[in-house]
């Protein structure tokens, strides 16, 4: 008896094929990998285990993933296809997302562990299936005094789409200024979620990295004037060829990661005002610690470095009308661009340590450094006017540029300086000589970017056209 037992046994293990613990629908739900994602924080995001993530697509080595890959997610019952990646931006709301979108409330949640809908910042993204449902695009508010029958038809809809749509009690729930989907295409005048006296409002790159530099896009009605803050920076608005009013801001490298406030300012032409604020985060910037730097202690004593600092500050602090540049910046050390490399880049936390003394102070590189050799020459990345030129104890010998809109350029440590202030500049322009003055470990190429008063990643605007 016990024979056959056995013999059943094994018959049945040949018969019904092994299966892993965790089974998954291999044709969903997909996950599109995000650039800044980590297979960790990818299995984090969706509460699911990193092995189980590892194991459902077939990866062997965790460091081979790349922005654009599709991955299969387990453990998420119920829900298939493509999951698409919303960054929230300026205006949007949580409220409005669903709309938009037609997901449940509870399989929204589900995806996004929402708790609370203050937890919609701008530069957060949310997790959006896309299945069988419509989608919309097209925006539209109540104004005062306007019933949902009268906007429905001069829509071209019906009273009871738009409710159904906007989850609305009935029609007596319209409430104006609330921001309402409708089927159609999105045009010009696409509603924004915003005041009155703004068209729209965006901001580009999110989310925004310690030393990144923020660029605030926003239409208004005619006649406004704009102003606003970001974390604790004043905003300073231009005028655009496409008709948008533009701000850009820097984040500082030593910003805490976190949520900041955005807050636009309108001035009408009657002298009336309306805000608008909204939360935006600000990630980090993962910037790498630099080796001990031993310097000549003048160079970090607070006596000579602060002066000098404040000058530049100063130097730096006005938003001059003109934008100068035109399109791309180059790299300032183009002219031996076949023999130059990175030596330091910018953000990486640095201690310097003054030589022979138990002087030391802690920071962050404040540029980009180009290696090569003195005397090399080092040319304007964009056109502007030189506004400094001249020696200063930690800088060096130190050229400062102005591009307009309060964008600046700095080149310390030159050997010699080939500008004088007041001059205008060239894109490619010689100003200057690579050398090994003010507080060096040996001869560079020092480049800093200045963005209304903060010094952001030079790298990045060699990368992508601003604003």
């Amino acid at each position: 008896m016990r024979k056959r037992f056995l013999i059943a046994l094994l018959l049945i293990t040949l018969i019904v094929p092994f299966k892993p613990a965790l089974a998954q629908d291999p044709s969903g739900p997909i996950y599109i990998v995000q650039p800044g994602d980590s297979l960790y924080s990818i299995a984090v995001r969706f509460s699911i285990s990193l092995d189980d993530l590892l194991a459902v697509n077939g990866i062997v080595d965790p460091n081979s993933l790349a922005a654009g890959q599709q991955l299969i997610i387990p453990g998420l019952e119920g829900i298939t296809g493509l999951l698409d990646t919303r960054f929230i931006n300026f205006g949007d709301s949580y409220r409005g997302l669903k709309r938009q979108t037609q997901v449940e409330d509870s399989l929204f949640r589900k995806l996004n562990h929402v708790v609370s809908p203050s937890e919609f910042y701008v530069g957060s993204n949310m997790i959006v299936p896309i299945q069988d449902q419509t989608q919309y695009s097209k925006r539209i508010s109540p104004t005062v005094g306007e019933s949902m029958l009268e906007l429905a038809v001069k829509n071209n809809t019906d009273v009871w789409s738009l409710t159904a749509i906007n989850q609305l009690d009935g029609s007596w729930a319209g409430i104006p200024g609330d921001t309402l989907y409708t089927p159609g295409e999105a045009g010009e005048n696409n509603a924004s979620g915003l005041p009155s006296a703004f068209v729209s409002a965006e901001i580009r790159d999110l989310p925004i990295k310690q030393g990144g530099t923020g660029v605030i896009k926003v239409v208004t009605q005619p006649g406004v004037t704009l102003s606003g803050l970001l974390v604790d920076h004043q905003l300073h608005f231009f005028p655009n060829a496409d008709g948008t009013q533009i701000a850009l801001q820097g984040v500082h490298a030593l910003l805490e990661p976190g949520v900041y406030p955005l807050r636009l300012d309108a001035t009408l032409a009657d002298g009336s005002t309306q805000s608008y604020e909204q939360l935006v985060l600000v990630v980090s910037g993962n910037y790498p610690e630099d080796p001990l730097l031993y310097v000549d202690p003048t160079t970090i004593d607070p006596a000579s470095t602060e002066p000098e600092l404040q000058q530049l500050v100063s130097i730096t602090t006005p938003a001059s009308p003109t934008k100068l540049w035109d399109g791309d910046f180059i790299s300032p050390a183009i002219a031996y661009a076949e023999s130059t490399y990175f030596t330091s880049r910018y953000g990486n936390r640095r201690t310097y340590i003054g030589q022979g003394t138990n002087l030391s102070v802690q920071g962050f590189h404040t540029g980009l450094d180009f290696g090569g050799g003195d005397g090399l020459p080092i040319t304007a990345p964009a056109s502007g006017v030189v506004v400094f030129a001249g020696p200063w104890t930690v800088r060096g010998n130190a050229t400062v540029i102005d591009h307009g809109w309060g964008v600046y350029s700095g080149f310390w440590h030159q050997s010699a300086i080939q500008v004088q202030v007041g001059q205008t500049v060239n894109q490619g322009d010689v100003i200057g000589l690579v050398g090994g003055t003010g507080r060096v470990t040996g001869a560079h190429l020092h480049w800093e970017l200045w963005v209304n008063g903060v010094q952001v990643d030079p790298l990045d605007w060699l990368n992508q056209t601003y604003p």
